[in-house]
């Protein structure tokens, strides 16, 4: 019998990586990042240099990619990619949806269903500077979120569905979506409740998985001679896929043993 569930847990596992292999291909040499439409660059102003990787949030309704502004919030954008290469985001969901306004990550902190190991709760119980900054806060950009304090944002951050300057200088802006505007428009055509100030999905929206996307070594698409660039972004992109994985796949096995 412990035979047959240890073979029924590998095959879990086997299918939850090949799933999310596949899920998502995208082309890397499209506006320095990964194409798939949306907001363009001219309608950020001021926007300055974004980061090369890409966090990219697999969620029940698709995927969504965002880059980051290092010389704009260093501390913060290194802040959430270490809880994304952490897995921390994983199995946490989208706790607010205000159709034309912001659509809000949750706190990792109380967000997700499964839980925390000690290295992502350490991570999420950082408090982060605020980074306040002359960028604006328009449709697409990702803001902080906090308490009163102006530094304590944490894990939970919006993206803005539509412009809001009553939020400038007042959060710290610390990048954009680049693609997976298609999601976005889904999650507003969903029912939502008011509670409080809150405007919330009726139906929680998972964040089934997410990864942090490396853009490929210089050294290897030089090398690469009998392999199309795309292909070894493709590898690239499925090795951090693997990676961001490897917390849930180790908490699947830990529940199909005895």
């Amino acid at each position: 019998m412990r035979s047959f569930n240890l073979f029924i847990c590998y095959c879990y596992i086997a299918s939850l990586i090949s799933t999310n292999l596949i899920v998502g291909q995208r082309d890397f040499r499209v506006n320095g990042g990964f194409g798939g439409g949306g907001v363009q660059m001219g309608m950020y102003p001021g926007e300055t240099r974004l980061l090369e990787e890409r966090l990219i949030f697999q969620t029940s309704y698709g995927d969504i990619e965002m880059g980051f502004y290092p010389d704009v919030a260093p501390v913060t954008v290194q802040h959430i990619l270490q809880l994304a290469r952490l897995g921390a985001y994983n199995s946490n969901h989208f706790f607010r949806v205000d159709k034309g306004f912001v659509a809000q990550v949750a706190d990792v902190i109380g967000g997700r269903a499964l839980p925390l190991d000690a290295r992502q709760r350490q991570e999420g119980e950082k408090r982060m500077p605020g980074e306040f900054s002359d960028l604006k806060h328009v449709q697409g950009v990702l803001s902080m979120g906090r308490w009163a304090d102006p530094n304590s944002g944490t894990s939970s951050f919006s993206i803005l569905l539509g412009n809001a300057p009553h939020l400038d200088g007042q959060y710290t802006i610390f990048g954009r979506v680049t693609a997976g505007w298609e999601v976005l428009a889904k999650f507003e055509q969903l029912e939502t409740k008011r509670e409080g100030i809150f405007v919330m999905p009726k139906e929680r929206i998972t964040i089934h998985s997410s990864y942090v996307l490396d853009p490929p070594s210089k050294s290897s698409l030089a090398s690469s001679t009998s392999t199309s660039t795309a292909c070894v972004v493709d590898l690239n992109a499925c090795n951090n896929r693997v990676s961001s994985l490897n917390n849930e796949v180790q908490r699947a096995r830990q529940a199909c043993l005895p």
